[in-house]
């Protein structure tokens, strides 16, 4: 492995930390309990909710355009050392979030989203500049797999210092905020890496007017997109199965409260659930290499319709505990894959614009998994029936998936395509 492949990795090892710290697990809870304090439960959820929603709309609008302009030459680790340093930045600046400070914390946690998610547009795009079609799938793999590890390790230390913040004389308040600092220094530190050793090899040379003509050329890529069939049927299919990764990741840890997990178990679950998802990761890299990244991403996608069913028969803890290791078995793999797949079909040159155009879809199609679940679930008053429900953006998914995988391998086999996704190519 090269030294530019390693270095890509370690980002995915470096921002993990603020998804597990910041987005899913410490801050949300920090901000109900302390920012939030004097507004009622449902009031601020709703204000989480709605910086959620305002910053990953932001995100969707901003990076197609920002992708497009960061293809040009010196551009894209430009944009990607700005974004990140503005997650990092905004990341550290929550520890001084005091009580009360519901609205600045609002404001500070929706730059860390926009920082975070515009980094990975830029980061995703580096990967046609640090590797070759034929290891694409495996690096790819690599990252979400260390990734894991990388958001386990600063995570654990979070919680042991909140856990025994009072043993070394500081508050449980203080110790959290503490947290927060911890996870933008692992942070900044492993993105030193990449910055160091990872250039931009494909790009397009400047050209006058550069800003204005990249509206031009985005509206342009957007009517490709709809003409080259092979990115479009991966877009659908992304759309709809991804939604159903995500609902489940995202929901997760309502349906455990739902089913009688108490809060400590979830967080537990969640350590574990990294550790599995780990190995799995790596070993999808690697299967990839045998049997196509194309068959291992419907292989997720089985993963995921079998615990869409098997969730409506959990009736103990153990079978919410099997769950989870299945979720945690596919969960990297079938992320990985895509983003290295859609990485195989696109112009390497315009890798940022189109990674942009990928981001999109995955934000965008986040709205209607939950959305789908909730509504299931309260007709049927079962959230089981919920998750059940689910199935269908699977379905929907692989079905466009498997027409997209077979055009591929037809075309391959009458040397009408150039795309390389079968490893026997």
């Amino acid at each position: 492995m090269t030294k530019q492949e390693k270095s890509w990795i370690l980002y995915d090892f470096a921002n993990s930390a603020y998804s597990i710290t910041i987005t899913t697990a410490i801050l949300p809870v920090f901000f109900k309990t302390v920012a939030a304090k004097g507004l009622d439960g449902p009031t601020s959820t709703a204000y989480w909710g709605y910086a959620n929603s305002i910053s990953t709309l932001l995100v969707a609008i901003i990076a197609p355009l920002l992708g497009t302009i960061a293809d040009y030459k010196f551009r894209k680790k430009r944009f990607f050392l700005v974004f990140t340093l503005v997650g990092i930045i905004s990341t550290a600046l929550l520890m001084f979030v005091g009580e009360g400070n519901w609205l600045t914390c609002l404001i500070i946690y929706t730059l860390t989203v926009i920082g975070f998610s515009g980094s990975c547009v830029f980061y995703d795009s580096f990967i046609t500049d640090v590797t070759d079609n034929d290891n694409m799938d495996n690096v790819s793999s690599l990252g979400f797999a260390w990734g894991y590890i990388g958001g386990t390790i600063p995570f654990l230390a979070c919680i042991l210092l909140i856990m025994f913040a009072g043993r070394i004389g500081i508050s449980t308040v203080l110790a959290t905020e503490l947290s927060f600092l911890i996870t933008a220094i692992w942070w900044f530190i492993f993105t030193l890496p990449i910055l160091k050793n990872v250039k931009q090899v494909y790009f397009i040379e400047p050209e006058p007017n550069y800003i204005k003509n990249s509206f031009k050329k985005l509206w342009s890529t957007f009517k490709k997109v709809k003409q080259n069939k092979e990115i479009f049927l991966f877009l659908l299919a992304f759309f709809f199965y991804i939604d159903g990764v995500h609902t489940i990741i995202s929901m997760a840890t309502a349906f455990g409260l739902d089913i009688g997990m108490s809060t400590n178990m979830m967080m537990i679950v969640l350590v574990v659930l990294q550790v599995v998802a780990f190995p799995c990761s790596m070993i999808y890299g690697k299967l990839a290499k045998k049997f196509s990244s194309g068959k291992m991403i419907l292989f997720g996608i089985i993963t995921y319709c079998i615990v869409s069913i098997y969730g409506v028969f959990i009736k103990s803890t153990l079978d919410f505990w099997i769950l989870a290791i299945l979720v945690g078995s596919a969960q990297g793999g079938i992320q990985a894959l895509s983003r290295s797949y859609f990485g195989k079909l696109i112009p390497k040159e315009n890798s940022a614009e189109y990674y942009g155009i990928y981001n999109i879809f995955g934000r965008i199609s986040s709205v209607f998994g939950p959305l789908l679940m909730g509504i299931i679930g309260s007709a049927t008053n079962n959230t089981r029936y919920g998750v059940l429900s689910l199935i269908v953006l699977f379905a929907i998914g692989a079905f466009i998936f498997i027409r997209l995988d077979n055009h591929i391998e037809k075309s391959q086999s009458t040397g009408k395509s150039t795309v390389s996704i079968n490893p026997s190519e």
